[in-house]
């Protein structure tokens, strides 16, 4: 159960730091300014952001502007990935979608609405604040982030609501949060069980195609799913994405590289995108 009722501490002072970062970019803080946010030295401040996210404030606001955003969506060369995996470093530089496999819920399973299906959910800790992550025996179903226990419970009600649910640590759950881990280079490889339509999880299955440190817009998945002008749909899709950050949603954004919307937090997206363009910089720096 989780221990109280919001984030870890840490998560919230970066939460409020990026939230200011954000709100006066123009002024492109100092970092005196953003110390004084979260109530910390500029010492502890900055030793405690660079610890988070892996680089320094500075590059940060970097990594979440609107003009880089711009950037990667232009972008259609190869990724340092593919770098990586030249070099002979495939353990840390694979694919999401080469880690992960949806496998929908059979029309019965959908249709009965989880009768008979068993399902296994605990609250956990990430640097992202604490998330709820359930399984079935046949993979993870559900992954999100929340404040309190009663939603996160709720929400797997409603989309299972004649399952049966045992509050419970299993393999699964450990093999998702492994995810969160930055210093993690053997990630397992996972399998999704995942209740959605047919469009709904072409359009999953194409947002782990994005690579980490990565962006693309809703326009550019919805024509790479043979849909073009469905971006709308696209959208709604994305919303409704069971499975927070290992389905990477947060790296979809607006053409105009405006973040768009984040069904857990804009200031939450903006972390994930900045600490996952740090985490590539890392990785580009290790090889070259």
């Amino acid at each position: 159960m989780m221990q109280d009722d919001m984030p870890p501490l840490d998560y919230q002072r970066i939460a409020t730091a990026i939230t200011y970062m954000q709100t006066h970019f123009k002024e492109q803080p100092n970092l005196d300014e953003l110390a004084q946010q979260v109530h910390l030295s500029s010492f502890h401040f900055h030793r405690m952001f660079t610890d988070w996210a892996g680089t320094t404030p500075k590059k940060f606001l970097q990594y979440t502007s609107v003009q880089y955003a711009k950037q990667l969506l232009q972008q259609r060369n190869a990724t340092l990935f593919d770098v990586a995996e030249e070099t002979g470093l495939s353990s840390t530089s694979r694919l999401h979608d080469l880690f992960m496999q949806i496998e929908g819920m059979t029309p019965a399973t959908y249709k009965q609405e989880g009768k008979d299906l068993i399902i296994h959910y605990r609250f956990a800790e990430t640097i992202f604040g604490w998330v709820l992550v359930a399984n079935t025996s046949i993979g993870v179903c559900h992954l999100s982030f929340v404040h309190l226990p009663t939603d996160g419970i709720a929400y797997l009600e409603q989309q299972f609501p004649k399952a049966t649910l045992i509050e419970s640590a299993h393999p699964l759950q450990d093999a998702a949060l492994s995810f969160f881990q930055s210093g993690n280079h053997a990630l397992p490889h996972l399998k999704l069980h995942l209740k959605g339509t047919p469009f709904q999880l072409k359009v999953w299955e194409a947002l782990l195609k994005i690579p980490l440190g990565k962006l693309e817009s809703y326009g550019n998945i919805a024509k790479q799913i043979q849909h073009p002008k469905a971006s709308r749909a696209v959208g709604t899709a994305i919303g409704d994405n069971p499975i927070a950050f290992l389905i990477p949603c947060h790296r979809v954004i607006q053409s105009s590289g405006a973040l768009g919307g984040y069904m857990w937090g804009l200031t939450r997206k903006t972390a994930m995108i900045g600490w996952e363009a740090a985490k590539v910089e890392t990785l580009f720096d290790e090889i070259m």
